[in-house]
């Protein structure tokens, strides 16, 4: 049986009513609690020393590259190296990122040791290359946290790992190190396609780009966007956003379809200034730019509103879908309370339910927010300001890769299907 726009409107919404009304009793809907506003004007960031670092007994170090966080390092001993990382600013979320390299004049094993500054617990199992492209985790045999807890909270946290140093340059990081130069080859690489676009649509505040991807040769009546990466280390989220993006750019009879009637705009890399600078979490304007999307003080929030505000107005379309990719301890959907209706009443939960079904043993973690107004993220922005169905799409940091890839991939699938219909 053929579904008439209109039967399947009101099938979204009756999808909606279900998953809002089991959300009142389900534990996996239990809200996220309201997002504090706080003060985003500028202010001072502190900038990392950047050197090759000569320790003694042969032993070599650098934060020389883009994406590095090295704060300070000292040979303690024949076989011990420490090093501070400490973050970008504070107050801040606790996010502790770090990316060096190591490498000796011979062979030797050596204990590195991590220490964060006051109140700030390991967060990221560290990862090492041998190319600074492919990165493996250090096997867990291999490591140990030390975090102090006391009277319920972190007060200092130190994490040490085993090494094995050479000649040959060893990076220790975080996570995988994607910086705005594999952004740009990716971007570039998917702009080959005829129907996809990559232009400038702003600058950061140390003047780096801020490209938009154009998906699709619609008329902009209906409008998709996506963004990512608005905080540094967040690679998790940025796998996923390309898993995603890549899937709307396939030549599937349904991609082609959908990117007859909805153009995609996505900004893949929010901040740049962030990513290669090592931030734990800031813009160089020392801001959580997802705290910006009210007062818009610092100029990568700004570049993406005026980017879709003028859109908007110039094509008097409407954007139908907005989600923003990040990474956290677990996956979870940050989502708008589903009793509050944009232009596509209950196409939310229609994609988390309908990407779920797909993915074995998964259980989807959905935390709406209160449904206050209050434009303080980009996501309740988009909802709240132009009636985007808005959906916060975290990863959690250990996700294993290939589901990452996996479940990007179908919640494009489901979300054409759903759009198509």
């Amino acid at each position: 049986m053929q579904i008439t726009k209109l039967n399947y409107r009101t099938i979204l919404v009756f999808i909606g009513f279900i998953i809002t009304v089991s959300c009142k009793t389900s534990q996996q809907w239990q809200g996220q609690g309201e997002i504090q506003e706080v003060n985003t004007q500028t202010v001072p960031v502190s900038l990392q020393f950047k050197n090759v670092f000569d320790l003694g007994k042969g032993i070599y170090a650098s934060n020389e590259f883009d994406g590095a966080r090295l704060n300070g390092i000292v040979l303690v001993n024949d076989t011990i190296i420490s090093t501070l990382i400490t973050p970008e600013n504070s107050p801040i979320n606790p996010s502790p990122w770090y990316a060096f390299k190591l490498w000796a004049d011979k062979e030797q094993e050596i204990t590195l040791a991590l220490t964060y500054s006051e109140g700030v617990n390991h967060r990221y199992h560290p990862k090492t290359s041998t190319d600074g492209v492919n990165f493996e985790e250090i096997d867990s045999s291999n490591f140990s946290i030390n975090n102090k807890i006391i009277e319920g909270k972190p007060k200092f946290s130190s994490a040490t790992m085993r090494l094995s140093l050479s000649p040959d340059t060893l990076w220790i990081s975080a996570q995988e190190l994607l910086t705005t130069s594999h952004n740009d080859s990716w971007a570039q690489e998917l702009s080959k396609k005829s129907f996809i676009t990559n232009s400038k649509a702003g600058e950061s505040r140390e003047g780096r780009p801020i490209n938009v991807l154009k998906i699709g040769n619609s008329d902009d009546k209906a409008i998709i966007a996506v963004i990512s990466r608005q905080h540094p280390p967040e690679v998790t989220g940025y796998l996923g956003m390309k898993s995603f993006v890549e899937t709307l750019s396939s030549d599937s009879e349904d991609a082609v379809a959908f990117r007859k009637k909805y153009n995609t705009y996505v900004f893949p890399l929010v901040n740049p200034d962030g990513v290669d600078n090592g931030h734990w979490r800031h813009n160089m304007g020392g801001i959580d730019l997802n705290r910006d999307w009210a007062d818009f003080n610092q100029p990568e929030t700004t570049v993406i509103r005026d980017f879709f505000e003028k859109k908007v107005k110039d094509s008097g379309g409407k954007i139908y879908f907005f989600v923003d990719f990040h990474s956290t301890w677990q996956d979870i959907y940050y989502t708008i309370d589903p009793e509050q209706k944009g232009n596509k009443p209950g196409l939310v939960p229609a994609l988390i339910l309908a990407s779920g079904k797909e993915l074995e043993n998964y259980e989807p973690n959905i935390k709406p927010s209160p449904g206050t107004g209050k434009r303080v993220t980009s996501t309740s922005y988009f909802f709240y300001e132009h009636g985007a169905e808005s959906l916060t799409y975290e990863i959690g940091d250990k996700t294993p890769r290939g589901f990452v890839k996996k479940k990007g991939e179908i919640t494009a699938k489901k979300l054409i299907e759903l759009l198509l219909k």
